[in-house]
């Protein structure tokens, strides 16, 4: 058994999340998740709503109310959704947490004095029209080092470099269109430069990784150079310094403290669990193995930015250093990155309507047949495209004519001519062949989610369904109920134990329905366990209380291998696993986007 942190992206708390954002940081950590803990493997999951930056403050000033307000509201509409999609957070907690500041803080100040803070004046952007400072990335412009269009001031993202926005062509702000003005300005720096070369050694020495992560990462270290981690903002994280600290305008730059969050969310699982220190079993073991899971966008943060902090709160660059109060902090096992997702071939985009909230997809239809599509056509290795057609076909023709057939098909049988889970006796060939190609895909199936090849996982795993459907077809058990009824018992039982090998199978990726074929097998008990809501009491600001995400998941471990049905177990008649789509859902959610209803 080892120990394995899952580490999930943290969803920004500037309004409700669409289906785009779970394709790429909630959906493939669960899976994967959930499968180490069927592994046997001893898993912490981990993340929160990210809550500080500019975007907050924009949004609330436009609906006129507080940015805390704002990121109360958007927290919660966030918890519940996730929690309705069914990802298995041992703590998903948010950062404006009292424990959050706490943490963020005094990696702040370990990074600054092992000498890996750096002060330096820089030249800031501030809007003509509201005097108010316009962080790097309300400002786009053209790149000068590639020549792309809509670079943004701290990173373009067609050529992946680093940027300044005094260094755009033709800046504008993003928020109003006007051309910002530059002043000079004070601000911490993550010297990157010295934290170069063992960033390099360690990236030599991930294996495995996909290509496009590693190949991205490689290239950053090419341009390295200091990156700003405070900003000139009153919303935020207070910089932990003598004559900072109590400057209204100066705050941690929130991808500094958003990075953080994976630690102190795990902090703050280990203070809630009662076993304080319980955390350092995950973050100071080097045999520990540790995933994180974003959208490509936020590759920088995660192969440098924060394995830059690590390193620096270690005092392993070429400045030296002592340890943090947070010991010896474990750097990223691997970062697992998925490509966008888009929608009916275009971006999404909530100002012109081009989005599928996840709340609005889970109202409408069931959240395995979201986690469905998104496993078997998502955006694992390269950019994706959500269609209304391809979400219905693929419900329908493989799901429902596939996998929920094969269950509804087989408990019906077992209730209507034996009821109950007959003894396996007398096997033939064609059994014996069955039994064994379905026991043979655990291995190949978990093999694949370990590897983070989702879409291949769960094709092997559908494969497994087709060929038990086949077995059905090929042994036609309601024809020997008259003139063979034992044969028939020993198909069925058969086909029950293929059911529930599939179900296993198919258990990380369809939680919701997994826990339905084991009922419909007769099964009691929880079969795949779901993440609860809880509000919870801020641990170190008293009054002050929020919802979080927990869950008790021990129920699961060592189950990833065959689960030998019982026989006797009651059957009784089953109701069906999954919901067929009308063709006109495809028109009518189309028209929804056009604003046709409205």
């Amino acid at each position: 058994m080892s120990r394995i942190l899952s580490a999930v992206a943290w969803p920004y708390a500037n309004g409700p999340r669409h289906i785009g954002h779970v394709a790429g940081f909630g959906v493939p950590s669960d899976v994967f998740s959930r499968y180490m803990r069927m592994e046997g493997h001893d898993v912490l999951m981990v993340s929160g709503t990210d809550e500080h930056g500019t975007p907050i403050l924009v949004q609330a000033d436009q609906e006129g109310v507080s940015a805390q307000e704002l990121a109360d509201r958007y927290n919660r509409v966030i918890v519940e959704d996730l929690v309705s999609l069914g990802l298995s957070y041992d703590l998903f907690t948010r950062t404006t947490t009292g424990n959050h500041y706490k943490v963020a803080q005094a990696l702040f100040k370990a990074v600054h004095s092992n000498g890996y803070m750096i002060e330096q004046t820089t030249r800031g952007a501030i809007s003509p029209s509201t005097g108010r400072t316009l962080p790097d990335r309300y400002i786009e412009g053209t790149c000068p080092i590639c020549g792309s269009d809509g670079a943004r001031g701290d990173q373009c993202d067609n050529c992946g470099n680093q940027l300044d926005a005094a260094e755009l062509k033709n800046p504008v702000s993003r928020i109003n269109g006007e051309k910002p003005q530059f002043v000079e300005t004070e601000h911490f720096f993550l010297d990157l430069p010295a934290l170069a070369q063992p960033l390099s050694d360690w990236l030599g020495t991930r294996h495995g990784w996909r290509p496009n992560v590693m190949n991205f990462s490689r290239n950053l270290l090419a341009d390295v150079r200091p990156r700003a981690m405070t900003r000139d903002i009153d919303w935020g994280i207070p910089v932990p310094l003598e004559g900072w600290e109590s400057n209204p305008n100066k705050r941690l730059y929130v991808w500094f403290d958003a990075v953080i969050g994976y630690l102190s969310a795990s902090i703050e699982w280990a203070r809630r669990e009662g076993e304080p220190d319980a955390w350092r079993q995950w973050w100071n073991d080097p045999e520990t193995l540790s995933y994180y899971f974003m959208g490509k966008d936020n590759i920088t943060f995660h192969s440098q930015i924060w394995p830059g902090e690590l390193l620096a709160a270690n005092g392993r660059g070429d400045k030296g250093g002592s340890l943090s109060e947070f010991g010896d902090l474990q750097l990223p096992t691997e970062v697992v990155s998925s490509e966008f997702l888009t929608m009916e071939s275009s971006k999404f985009s909530s100002s012109r309507g081009h989005v599928i909230y996840v709340r609005d997809m889970l109202a409408r239809y069931q959240p395995d047949a979201l986690r469905y599509f998104i496993a078997t056509a998502g955006p694992e290795s390269q950019d994706a495209d959500f269609t209304w057609s391809e979400f219905k076909n693929r419900t329908n023709n493989e799901l429902v004519a596939g996998w929920g057939n094969l269950v509804n098909r087989t408990a019906s049988l077992l209730h209507k001519n034996v009821g109950e889970i007959p003894q396996l006796t007398d096997l033939q060939d064609v059994d014996r062949a069955a039994l064994e190609h379905s026991e043979a895909s655990f291995g190949r199936v978990g093999e694949l989610i370990g590897a983070h090849r989702q879409r291949a996982a769960i094709a092997e795993a559908m494969r497994v369904v087709g060929e038990a459907n086949k077995y059905l077809a090929d042994t036609a058990p309601w024809k020997l109920k008259t003139d063979n009824p034992e044969r028939m018992k020993t198909v069925l039982g058969v086909a029950a134990q293929l059911v529930s090998d599939a179900n296993t199978l198919l258990a990380p990726f369809l939680p919701h329905s997994a826990q339905k074929v084991h009922e419909a097998l007769g099964g009691t008990g929880t079969f795949a366990p779901m993440p609860q809501m809880n509000e919870v009491e801020d641990l170190d600001l008293p009054d002050r209380h929020y919802p979080v995400i927990q869950g008790d998941y021990s129920a699961v471990a060592n189950t990833w291998s065959r689960n030998e049905v019982v026989p006797g177990t009651p059957v009784a008649q089953p109701s069906p696993i999954f919901v067929k789509l009308d063709d006109s859902i495809v028109e009518d959610e189309l028209a929804r986007m056009r604003g046709d209803d409205e």
